[in-house]
């Protein structure tokens, strides 16, 4: 079964530990619903951009937590 990792960095890419402990999340889907409901804890604690890994495979990212302030 595959593994959905979050990365959590600062603006300038370094990893960043994340306010909130994410868990392992079997799909996409789990991971980016996730991202949906503590980005703006993750934000508020320091991460300024995330980057979504499956099975240590890059998917996408940096994606800002900023949104239209950034």
């Amino acid at each position: 079964m595959p593994a959905w990792t979050w990365r959590f960095e600062t603006a300038d890419g370094a990893e960043v530990r994340p306010s909130v402990e994410p868990e392992e999340f079997t799909t996409q889907g789990d991971a980016e619903s996730w991202i949906g409901e503590y980005w703006k804890d993750l934000k508020e604690g320091g991460t300024d951009q995330v980057r979504l890994f499956e099975d240590g495979t890059e998917i996408y990212g940096p994606m800002s937590l900023h949104g239209e302030d950034a």
